[in-house]
């Protein structure tokens, strides 16, 4: 059996799928973009704040509530691909972010995201 040392220097030599997500609501079409070194994590996070009722997007919240989880889906917009150990993807991966919210401007009646000023740091 491996020690938890082992495990935990194990678990750091994993690759998760990093990039840029969005949550869409399927019946009215508004947009949550969001990133993550680790999608997945990031999603079952989001999932798990909605359906507890306690996601820090109001709006978001709101709308999960009243249309209930089918109404909503998750879709990859843009993985990065792990290619050097030397790059700063946490960097990477908000530049992207910010590509997608300059394109998709999901804010007011277009999206659940607030301006970049109001938004906490990840």
């Amino acid at each position: 059996m491996k020690s938890k040392k082992e495990l935990k220097a194990a678990y750091k030599e994993l690759k998760f799928p990093m990039g840029v997500f969005q949550i869409k609501n399927k019946t009215n079409g508004k947009l949550f973009i969001d990133s993550s070194l680790n999608m997945p994590a990031k999603w079952n996070r989001h999932q798990a704040q909605l359906k507890f009722g306690s996601h820090r997007n109001k709006a978001l919240q709101k709308e999960w509530n009243h249309f209930g989880a089918n109404a909503f889906e998750y879709a990859i917009l843009e993985e990065i691909p792990f290619e050097d150990a030397t790059v700063d993807y946490g960097q990477e991966v908000e530049i992207l972010e910010e590509i997608f919210l300059e394109k998709l401007q999901p804010y007011g009646g277009n999206g659940y995201n607030t301006s970049k000023s109001k938004r906490p740091r990840k």
